[in-house]
C-alpha cells in the first residue's frame, strides 16, 4: 500500500521552484485563501491571499534577477517545514544589489496549503521583503 501522507518537504520545494521561476499562478496555489506572511523584510504581516500576491507581484517587479539558494531544508512536522536561505538581487530601478540570508518556517494546513510563512533575517541583511 503506498503512503500518501502529506510531505511538508516536497510542498515547500514546489513553493520555492514556484519562485524562483516567477509562475505567480503557482505560487498563488501554494496559499490558503487567509495565509499569513510575516517577514523581517515586509514589516507587518500581511494577511490574505490576495494581499501576499500583491506583495509577491509588486517585490519581484522590482527585483525580478532575483536568485535565491534554499542551504538547507527540513521538516519539523507533519504540517511544517523549515529552510535556510540566501538570495541576491538587482533593483530594476536604482541598480541597488540585494543580498539576504536567513531562515523561513512555513505551515500547512490540512488541505496542504501555506497558511504560514515566517521569515527571519540574518542578522545584519540588507534589503526588502522575500
Amino acid at each position: 500500500m503506498q503512503d500518501t501522507a502529506f510531505d511538508p518537504l516536497a510542498a515547500l520545494k514546489t513553493y520555492h521552484a514556484a519562485i524562483d521561476v516567477l509562475d505567480f499562478a503557482a505560487i498563488e496555489a501554494c496559499f490558503a485563501a487567509d495565509a499569513c506572511y510575516v517577514s523581517d523584510g515586509v514589516g507587518d504581516a500581511v494577511v490574505g491571499r490576495d494581499a501576499i500576491m500583491a506583495a509577491f507581484r509588486g517585490y519581484f517587479a522590482c527585483y525580478g534577477d532575483q536568485v535565491s539558494k534554499d542551504e538547507q531544508v527540513a521538516a519539523l512536522s507533519q504540517h511544517a517545514a523549515w529552510s535556510r536561505w540566501r538570495l541576491e538581487a538587482t533593483h530594476a530601478v536604482s541598480g541597488a544589489r540585494l543580498v539576504r540570508s536567513g531562515e523561513e518556517t512555513v505551515y500547512f494546513d490540512a488541505d496542504g496549503r501555506i497558511m504560514r510563512v515566517e521569515v527571519k533575517d540574518d542578522a545584519g541583511a540588507q534589503g526588502s521583503g522575500r
